[in-house]
């Protein structure tokens, strides 16, 4: 275990898909179990991650009063009122982790009474398995230790990159929310091999093996994206003719349009 982590008291404020997520890398990465406390409004699911973590139950107050580091995982339109009932009851060396989408350490800072160290992260999905990306922000009090510790708790998440707080919007629209994009493509892409006479077990086998492999190969070869795109296409092949209906259709245009809309939506959070 960091030694930065070491006897800290981690509670978690909201234990959702991502809550749940952070909670199982910290604990895989030797955090005991009885370092770690949840606030969760829904029972059943406060029930299912008690059982499954071992982690103990408490109220956002009590979360307040205990705990060194306090990981804001609540729903953008609950974090208001969440941070409304901790304010009162925080400790002021609390540092504040804020993976609420679109919501700024500028917000939360106004509405907690204390000067208490903000950082603001977009983690994706991924980091359920320990392969995701998540990208840090330091808020105005955030001190590089802050940051560092930041860095050691998500550090078995996956990759976490630091970047200055007015870039997190794009960050959402790229990591935040590319996973969702990559599994719309491969799932457009087994059913088309369906329909052109494969069956689904083979279709989706040949799919994922063809993205994990290619996803090796961009981040282990040293060559970028663009290279390794004509490496494999041959003039006047079958990969080209597939790459001209997407030009044809002005993939690249609608990928930056979508893009564009989840950026505005981060936005709109805030």
């Amino acid at each position: 275990m960091n030694q930065a982590i070491a006897g800290k008291s981690i509670g978690f404020i909201g234990a959702g898909v991502m809550g749940a997520a952070l909670i199982k890398s910290l604990l895989d990465s030797s955090v005991k179990s009885t370092q770690i406390y949840i606030s969760e409004k829904n029972r059943e699911r406060a029930k299912e991650v008690t059982s499954s973590f071992h982690v103990e139950l408490k109220g956002i107050s009590e979360i307040g009063q205990i705990c060194d580091v306090i990981f804001l995982a609540v729903k953008p339109q609950d974090l208001e009122s969440t941070l409304r009932e901790l304010s009162g009851n925080l400790r002021k060396d609390a540092l504040l982790i804020s993976i609420a989408a679109g919501k700024s350490t500028k917000f939360i800072e106004s509405q907690i009474k204390s000067k208490n160290s903000v950082v603001r992260v977009m983690p994706n999905t991924p980091a359920q398995i320990g392969q995701g990306v998540c990208v840090i922000s330091a808020g105005a009090n955030s001190s590089k230790n802050d940051l560092d510790l930041t860095k050691a708790l998500l550090e078995n998440t996956g990759l976490v990159v630091e970047v200055d707080e007015s870039q997190q919007d794009a960050v959402t629209a790229l990591s935040g929310s590319g996973p969702a994009y990559f599994f719309a493509f491969v799932e457009s892409i087994i059913k088309s091999g369906v329909s052109l006479g494969l069956s689904l077990d083979i279709a989706t086998k040949l799919a994922i093996g063809t993205i994990t492999g290619s996803a090796a190969m961009l981040n282990e070869s040293g060559l970028d994206a663009a290279t390794l795109r004509k490496n494999v296409t041959s003039p006047n092949g079958t990969t080209a003719a597939a790459l001209e209906v997407f030009n044809a259709n002005k993939l690249e245009e609608i990928i930056h349009e979508a893009m564009s809309a989840a950026k505005k939506r981060s936005q709109e959070l805030a």
